[in-house]
């Protein structure tokens, strides 16, 4: 028989247990009632998503995959796109990814008006940049945004412009002379030089910072960084396990992503430190770079240090490395982008090239600097460079994520919480308004064929309150790098290799490279 006693301890945990019971069981009931919540939400959620998407014409889709399988990010699935505009809708397009997801395409210029005449949030992808350009302009949104916004207005001045323009001079004729030492008749691939040739622009617009890149290759820690944490965003935004956080930065990638972050903020802080110091000690506004060099302009960088609210309260350090590693992001992909593409369609089309050279040889006499006065006087050279970014656009889509509702002018309403996709390729493509849209034609952008056109018909850097707030950096850039070019060399394209399959990432690249075939001009 049992021994009495022994019971006495149960009976002295039987509250315990009962405790810990009733506590199990609360915190069960909880996760329950959160689950059945969330269940319910996306439940509700789905039923309102997917009687809204009632309201537009919808390509078919796989039940599980959705349009996946064919509007894919890449040129095959642009045509499909162009195909479905045409037998489904030419202004709205619900492309459904998987069968939850809804990211509803807004392929004409009304609707891409109403899109982006707000200053609503980007979409939910931009996070995965967070840790690398912080809240800069890119990402933040709010009172935030605002702020930073009016504060950095300033530094896109034209006065602040003019001297850039030299900067870019020197930085293009640094690739006419890697060029020059190309054997007549061998290829090139244009993206790999071209990026490096519009970073040293930035770093030297931006921070004052020489970092000969051009011509030490991809060999300097900070060039590796930036190019590295580009192709690390690419890659978590198309695996969608990386969407998760603690998937991501547990997996080498993530690792790797997070030590090319300090080493790019990890230059970022010394240059801001070291341009502190130097305001501080009394060198002015001018200033010198990090080489010792004197500097007659002022930077980006200047200006962030300089920008003040009416009370006097400026930017933090935080806040400055943001902005300056926004500007590097923003600046040097999407330019080199905007000129690659540019001198292939100009190598495709050589009647334009010869023309495009003959206004620059007009303009220059065999100048290898330009002025700001020089950029107003290439008329036929701008029409080609904005045909070019409206059939290859850098930045290809904008989205938007909406924090209340949106109606468009048909009005058909999107509720909030909804995500909008600027689909400015497409619309750039839209055969209601440009007649033969894969035609490469500069002339569309002469003042004549112009005037009547749709205001938001040709967005490449977008519009609105959100626009790109670099664009006249941006085109000047453009024309800088084509000129220059175009008065040294005779560009074709390289036969052997097939024309170019371009792919949707962070920004319109070409898979395989562009190749051309450069004839030095005496």
């Amino acid at each position: 028989m049992a021994d009495p006693q022994s019971f006495q301890v149960f009976r002295h945990l039987t509250p315990v247990a009962t405790w810990l019971h009733l506590a199990l069981y609360t915190c069960l009931a909880v996760l329950v009632v959160h689950l059945s919540t969330r269940l319910f939400r996306f439940v509700l959620g789905q039923v309102q998503t997917r009687g809204v998407m009632k309201q537009f014409s919808t390509p078919p889709k796989h039940w599980l995959f959705g349009h996946n399988r064919k509007a894919s990010r890449n040129q095959e699935g642009f045509q499909i796109m162009l195909e479905w505009m045409k037998k489904y809708s030419s202004h709205f397009i619900p492309l459904w990814v998987g069968p939850f997801n809804v990211f509803p395409q807004c392929v004409h210029p009304e609707l891409i008006k109403t899109i982006l005449g707000t200053a609503e949030p980007k979409g939910r992808i931009y996070r995965f940049l967070h840790p690398w350009l912080g809240d800069g302009l890119l990402t933040s949104h709010g009172s935030k945004w605002h702020r930073n916004r009016r504060l950095l207005t300033p530094a896109f001045h034209f006065e602040i412009l003019k001297p850039y323009v030299t900067l870019f001079s020197e930085s293009t004729n640094v690739l006419i002379d890697k060029w020059s030492s190309v054997p007549e008749g061998s290829p090139v691939e244009l993206f790999d030089h071209v990026s490096l040739l519009t970073l040293d622009s930035m770093l030297k617009c931006s921070l004052g910072y020489r970092s000969n890149c051009q011509t030490d290759g991809q060999s300097a820690p900070y060039i590796q960084a930036v190019f590295e944490l580009s192709r690390l965003v690419v890659e978590r935004v198309r695996f969608f396990p990386f969407h998760f956080d603690f998937i991501y930065y547990l997996s080498p990638s993530g690792r790797r992503f997070r030590q090319q972050c300090d080493i790019v903020h990890g230059v970022s802080e010394h240059l801001i430190q070291q341009r502190k110091k130097a305001l501080q000690d009394g060198e002015g506004k001018s200033g010198e770079d990090e080489t010792g060099k004197n500097r007659k302009y002022l930077d980006f960088l200047d200006i962030l240090l300089q920008a003040k609210d009416e009370d006097g309260t400026g930017l933090t350090d935080a806040e400055i490395r943001d902005e300056v590693d926004t500007f590097l992001f923003e600046g040097h992909d999407t330019t080199a982008s905007g000129i690659s593409w540019t001198l292939y369609h100009l190598a495709k089309h050589l009647q334009y090239q010869d023309r495009c050279r003959r206004e620059v040889g007009a303009l220059l006499h065999g100048r290898t600097t330009m002025t700001w006065e020089d950029m107003s006087q290439l008329p036929f050279t701008t029409m080609c460079i904005k045909e070019s970014l409206r059939i290859r656009p850098p930045v290809p889509t904008v989205s938007r994520c909406l924090t209340k509702p949106l109606t468009f002018p048909d009005g058909k309403t999107m509720p909030e919480g909804s995500h909008l996709t600027a689909g400015i390729i497409y619309s750039h493509h839209n055969h209601l308004i440009w007649p033969d849209p894969q035609v490469y034609d500069p002339l569309r952008f002469s003042p004549e064929r112009s005037k009547d056109r749709h205001h938001h018909a040709f967005v490449p850097f977008s519009a609105g309150p959100r626009n790109c707030i670099g664009q006249n950096f941006a085109m000047n850039e453009m024309k800088v790098a084509v000129a220059l070019i175009l008065q040294r060399f005779r560009l074709e394209l390289d036969q052997t290799k097939p024309e170019p399959f371009f792919v949707q990432q962070l920004i319109l690249r070409a898979k395989d490279g562009i190749w051309i075939k450069l004839t030095p001009i005496s």
